[in-house]
């Protein structure tokens, strides 16, 4: 296990990307957080202390928006210690035909729904 964060992004686990997609088990898992816990700053590169929480900008900033009025009140904000995931997803490949006759594949992966038409 790296010795990382789990991303605290609210969201993260919900994001349809190739690298947060399990294809073995069907689910969509949040990221590690950008760096490791117990890296500091050098002569070469400053390492802001966020880094260590948070996968990208955009997880960054969506948890501060959310929990901006937790931070203004002075209440607790819950720290994610798990790996979340959201399951029902599925990986899906298509071939095309492109220019001289070639072809070529495209990766999507979408949400299964699972419910069935009751009449």
């Amino acid at each position: 296990m790296p010795n990382k964060h789990f991303c605290q992004g609210p969201t993260c686990h919900e994001q349809t990307t190739a690298d947060r997609f399990l294809k073995s088990r069907g689910v969509v898992r949040g990221r590690y957080a950008y760096m490791d816990m117990d890296k500091e700053d050098n002569d070469y590169y400053y390492f802001n202390n966020s880094d260590k929480y948070f996968c990208s900008q955009r997880c960054k900033l969506h948890w501060l928006s959310t929990n901006m009025d937790n931070i203004e009140q002075g209440r607790p904000i819950e720290f994610i210690r798990h790996r979340r995931e959201t399951g029902g997803y599925e990986k899906k490949t298509e071939e095309h035909e492109g220019w001289h006759g070639r072809t070529y594949k495209t990766h999507s992966i979408n949400r299964v729904d699972n419910r069935t038409e009751i009449d």
